[in-house]
């Protein structure tokens, strides 16, 4: 028998890979018992599974109506792409060591930052066995493979599973859940804008590899290097760079319609990601 908070979270993840594909559109109203019957069980494990995914700030809850799948701005994008560089960038300054800026006092804020990213930097240099590059590497390949070929379905997969892998040597749990979580509110808001061009061959970040061998090499420069590009694209590939406030614009999904077709292919869509 599958335990309660086991199917809470099948379901929380199915539902969240509905959102990232853009099958259940933003700003899709839906109810606790429609989701109940689309996928064939109880109300009290789909409720927790909305609610786990409403704080993670995917969905919205709508009082006395149901929830809602939030609706992202290019404002939001903008900062959260920002705060994701904000916070990797100072973990390769750690590995790099760099000096404070002229004028700051060394018992400052900016000696208190360095200090972190520094010793966050020594936990991930020092989770760098064999086994977990490995790992990361074949996450790595499939991305870019996935990316080359403007899969975006594939490569969304890949893409988180390999930032989780390489923000785990961080041996920071709140960092890589914070990570994590942007990662998953931008390909939110940047799929329905990517659904839009008729191909994807050639607009898809594929450094992966490039970073990997940088982190590997301890080459904090050349890593610093690679985030800049991947924020720069992040940003340019979804028109955030110049675009103004509001939200992305593209194909609707399919919303709750189309989760009946899809709840069944879930295991397979993951199939790939946790075999590789």
């Amino acid at each position: 028998m599958i335990k309660r908070s086991t199917l809470r979270s099948q379901i929380a993840t199915a539902l969240r890979d509905e959102i990232l594909a853009g099958r259940l559109a933003t700003g899709r109203d839906f109810t606790v018992k429609e989701i109940a019957e689309q996928y064939g069980v109880s109300a009290t494990p789909v409720r927790e599974a909305l609610v786990d995914l409403a704080a993670q700030g995917l969905l919205d809850v709508e009082q006395h109506r149901g929830f809602r799948v939030h609706e992202f701005t290019f404002a939001d994008y903008r900062a959260m792409c920002e705060a994701r560089e904000l916070v990797v960038d100072g973990v390769f300054q750690g590995i790099e060591g760099a000096p404070e800026p002229a004028g700051e006092p060394a018992d400052g804020a900016g000696a208190s930052a360095t200090a972190a990213g520094a010793s966050v930097a020594r936990r991930a240099l020092g989770g760098l066995r064999p086994e977990v590059l490995a790992s990361v590497r074949r996450r790595a390949d499939a991305a870019e493979r996935a990316a080359r070929a403007g899969d975006l379905d594939v490569l969304i997969a890949y893409d988180l599973r390999f930032w989780r892998e390489l923000s785990g040597l961080l041996g920071n749990p709140y960092v890589c859940d914070f990570l994590d979580r942007l990662r998953v509110q931008c390909w939110v808001f940047a799929v329905p804008v990517l659904r839009g061009y008729a191909s994807l061959r050639g607009r898809l970040w594929s450094g992966h590899n490039a970073l990997l061998d940088a982190v590997e090499s301890g080459d904090a420069r050349a890593a610093r290097e690679v985030i800049a590009t991947y924020n720069h694209h992040a940003l340019a590939q979804v028109g955030a760079d110049t675009a103004t406030d509001g939200p992305a614009t593209g194909p609707r999904g399919a919303g709750t319609d189309g989760l009946r077709k899809n709840a069944a292919d879930n295991s397979a869509d993951h199939s790939a990601e946790s075999d590789a």
